[in-house]
């Protein structure tokens, strides 16, 4: 054969890859209002820098007739290409291939990418869209999926892993994705579940959609599986774009600063006036999120999860920074499970990759009742506790209004090593709230007096001795708990100078194996 005929044969075979399963398939694909697994790679890299690798690979297996049905690069497009002139790696899962199902050398390819992205120090992106192991291979499969899991597990905290669901995503295949940092989800076109309705039916007799037992909305609101959900494929290629520019290269590399164009001294008058008088009335704390931080860009982590807290990824002079924040607005910003587990998992995303973490307070407590006593309350509260108190990048907590009890410690006070804590003047910080500590402290005098008005007045009496005497900010700044009292309108140039000052902290926990959270 001719060197020119080497070429031709080299291009044509080209061609014969990049058409996957076939052009029928293709079409099948588009008709589901999906794309083909290198069209979402193409709408995810920069214009012309992805770079394939293993375009040429085939299965080796002969049970079950695999021997007559092969494909070049086996159902998975592996390589990398650059996101904003940043190198990424990628595999991008191709249903048109046995429906993307995962065999030995389809396995292969992924690892080999993410031994690669390892070793270069480069976020990892995996796009889903997968039947499942393949069957025919039996436990060779299994083992291939536990080869991918174990390097999800060492990736862990080094570079950042990204999971695109945007197909089927059952069985053993779901177990990647929960492994990694961040996962998203596709509106009616994606699902993930352990077990498929088919199954779940012939066990428990439970009659259920795909959809319904692991959509994108029930993972996104339910289970808080999904960090992310969108409405197509374009938006969330989007994201995975929007999500790395807070996110550094690995952990050993601090995230990118960018140009600000918003003033540092920029005041909001009407931050003066956010926090309602009456201290039982809500307000949304995302109107003081968007004041305060670059340019009103906010992107919010698990937004329809767990709404009584807020988490997400902002600037501060150009700065990535993570927010977590209580939300007054939603079961008056108290903290319950769901809640702990949400913001403790993204402070510690956060503090992987050297992402300095705000926090906005204004919490009561923690929810009382049995329900979330017998759901563990008491572990899920320490996991947050636990996060904040062993993160070492820069933490900077502004109290806005109530931060009472143990509420108050978890919420990144001063002794779980936050760096620099400032309050409003609305702050109420205290063992409990007034109502609260007067029934205590004055239950018998209370009980005594027979006059309803008389005891009413009394009440009303106490509970504001009781707010002037400890629930405000005053009494924590003489005993240096509080560095400062900042006047509203200020906050987002000394969030900034707090920022800029940490900027060289260096903060150490005790050499160990690992620690041990409280799972």
């Amino acid at each position: 054969m001719s060197s020119h005929e080497k070429i031709r044969q080299l291009i044509e075979l080209r061609e014969k890859a990049k058409l996957g399963g076939g052009e029928k398939r293709i079409e099948a694909q588009h008709n589901k209002g999906k794309y083909t697994a290198r069209e979402r790679i193409d709408m995810l890299f920069d214009e012309d820098s992805f770079e394939e690798y293993d375009m040429f690979i085939t299965h080796r297996s002969t049970d079950f007739g695999l021997d007559k049905e092969k494909y070049l690069g086996d159902g998975v497009v592996t390589g990398h290409g650059t996101i904003d002139g940043r190198v990424v790696y990628i595999f991008s899962q191709d249903f048109t291939v046995m429906g993307g199902s995962l065999s030995e050398t389809h396995a292969h390819k992924i690892c080999k990418i993410m031994d690669q992205a390892m070793k270069v120090g480069a976020p990892i992106v995996g796009i889903n869209d997968s039947g499942g192991a393949r069957i025919q291979e039996g436990v060779r499969s299994l083992a291939a999926y536990a080869e991918i899991f174990q390097r999800n597990i060492m990736a862990s905290g080094v570079i950042p892993q990204i999971s695109a669901v945007f197909g089927p995503c059952a069985g053993g295949a779901v177990y990647s994705p929960a492994l990694t940092d961040a996962v998203i989800m596709t509106e009616k076109t994606s699902y993930m579940f352990v077990t498929g309705p088919k199954v779940t039916k012939t066990v428990t007799g439970e009659d259920i959609s795909d959809e319904d037992l692991g959509g994108a909305t029930v993972h996104s609101t339910k289970s808080g599986v999904a960090h992310f959900r969108v409405e197509d494929e374009r938006e969330g290629l989007l994201l995975i774009r929007k999500l790395l520019e807070y996110l550094p290269q690995n952990n050993l590399e601090d995230p990118v600063v960018t140009e600000n164009t918003d003033s540092i001294e920029r005041s909001d008058d009407i931050l003066n006036t956010t926090i309602p008088e009456n201290p039982n009335q809500p307000y949304d704390v995302k109107d003081i999120i968007y004041s305060i931080i670059d340019s009103k860009e906010f992107l919010e982590v698990h937004r329809h999860y767990a709404k009584n807290i807020v988490v997400g990824f902002a600037k501060f002079n150009g700065m990535p920074t993570g927010i977590v924040a209580n939300q007054p607005n939603f079961l008056a910003g108290v903290l319950d499970i769901d809640a702990s587990k949400k913001a403790a998992r993204f402070v510690r995303f956060c503090d992987c990759f050297n992402v300095p973490i705000v926090t906005l307070v204004d919490v009561p407590g923690f929810l009382p009742g049995s329900q979330q006593e017998y759901g563990g309350i008491i572990t899920n509260g320490a996991k947050l506790m636990f996060a904040y108190g062993e993160a070492t990048v820069p933490k900077v907590t502004i109290t806005l209004r109530k931060s009472y009890g143990g509420a108050h410690d978890v919420m990144s006070c001063k002794q779980l090593r936050g760096d620099i804590n400032f309050a409003w003047p609305s702050a109420e910080i205290a063992v409990m709230g007034p109502k609260g500590a007067i029934e205590i402290l004055e239950g018998k005098k209370i009980a005594s007096i027979t006059d309803g008005r008389e005891r009413v007045k009394y009440i009303a009496e106490k509970e504001e001795e009781y707010r002037e005497m400890f629930a405000n900010p005053y009494e924590a700044a003489k005993y240096g708990l509080i560095d400062d009292i900042i006047e509203p309108r200020n906050t987002r140039f000394r969030i900034i100078r707090a920022l800029q000052t940490l900027a060289t902290k260096k903060d150490v926990n005790p050499p160990k194996k690992h620690c041990n959270i409280p799972l």
